[in-house]
């Protein structure tokens, strides 16, 4: 059942993918890992940044979530701060996960935690404390990073195939 949905998932995002995002299956071509490229919309603090992401979907998918990676720096409350990108998403956490849940709504939660940062949920406390006390300086640094991690194509480990 895993292969067949996700097969059928990836055809609808490669023929219609959400605003904001590119999908490309690593050159394994495994269905169960995806290469994903966001570009956060103009009233994100991240914009015009491109983001790569790394979709790993377990053999038990849709039953178990998928977990997302950003390969790209980021300075957000909801990803840690280092090389690996772990994001805080509250639909990929496993008690919120349902079997029904598609990956397109994966992508919704992504971009709109790109624009609207979700600090009472973070995985780095000292950037979400930044974020609710001194916005300006957080907007500051997030585009400093956008500068220096984000302004070119996106590089995917050969690893994560």
């Amino acid at each position: 059942m895993s292969t067949k949905r996700l097969a059928k998932e990836h055809a609808e995002l490669d023929a219609n993918p959400p605003e904001g995002f590119t999908i490309r299956l690593p050159p394994s071509q495994s269905l169960h890992t995806w290469h994903i490229i966001h570009r956060p919309p103009p009233e994100s603090a991240l914009h015009p940044g491109q983001f790569g992401l790394v979709l790993s979907l377990p053999p038990d998918y849709p039953f178990k979530p998928p977990t997302l990676k950003f390969v790209t720096r980021v300075y957000h409350p909801n990803v840690t701060d280092d090389s690996l990108g772990n994001v805080c998403l509250g639909i990929l956490k496993s008690e919120n996960w349902k079997p029904s849940t598609k990956i397109s709504a994966v992508l919704d939660a992504v971009r709109n935690l790109m624009i609207e940062p979700q600090p009472d949920d973070p995985l780095e406390e000292r950037i979400a404390e930044e974020y609710r006390r001194d916005r300006p300086a957080w907007e500051e640094k997030a585009k400093t990073y956008v500068a220096k991690y984000a302004m070119g194509e996106p590089e995917f480990p050969a690893s994560a195939s």
